[in-house]
């Protein structure tokens, strides 16, 4: 019932959510550093990407509940910062348990089938594992933008030289 997207209403690109059936857009974020929406959680957060917490020029998502129109407008969010470095594209499974994420943002090109040291490749981090998988190493070029869809995951990739979703 509630879209979240990016806008600059007033100065930087901040989150913002408005109702589906239209009204005002209400300011969710507050000073966020190269900020991207991601998506929701299953628990109806919204999930980003900023550099805001990064000590390196990395990517780390981030999720908040978002505030009611009603809220006190200078109140931000309390967020929950996800602990993972250099994730920055990222889906829930069904149960909120397991995070599916690319790793490392956008290198900036849009060279056909890149294979150089900033490809993006999926991992996933499951609620009380110690560390990420890596799940698409067996592919030296990009595979981006997981999508979860009854109980599969699909993402976009060039492997077979043009990118598509597999």
């Amino acid at each position: 019932k509630t879209v979240a997207f990016v806008g600059t209403y007033e100065g930087p690109a901040e989150i913002y959510t408005m109702p589906i059936e239209g009204g005002l857009p209400v300011r969710q974020t507050f000073g966020a550093s190269r900020i991207t929406f991601v998506g929701w959680t299953p628990a109806s957060k919204i999930i980003y990407s900023t550099r805001e917490f990064a000590t390196l020029p990395s990517n780390q998502l981030v999720t908040f509940t978002p505030r009611a129109r009603e809220a006190n407008p200078s109140e931000a969010p309390a967020i929950e910062r996800i602990p993972l470095y250099e994730a920055d594209q990222g889906a829930y499974s069904a149960d909120g348990k397991t995070l599916f994420f690319t790793r490392l943002p956008f290198q900036g090109s849009f060279t056909k089938r890149y294979q150089g040291g900033f490809i993006q490749q999926l991992w996933k981090f499951g609620a009380g594992d110690a560390e990420a998988t890596p799940l698409t190493t067996d592919f030296a070029g990009t595979s981006k933008d997981p999508m979860i869809w009854n109980g599969r995951i699909y993402f976009a990739t060039d492997r077979d030289g043009i990118m598509n979703i597999w």
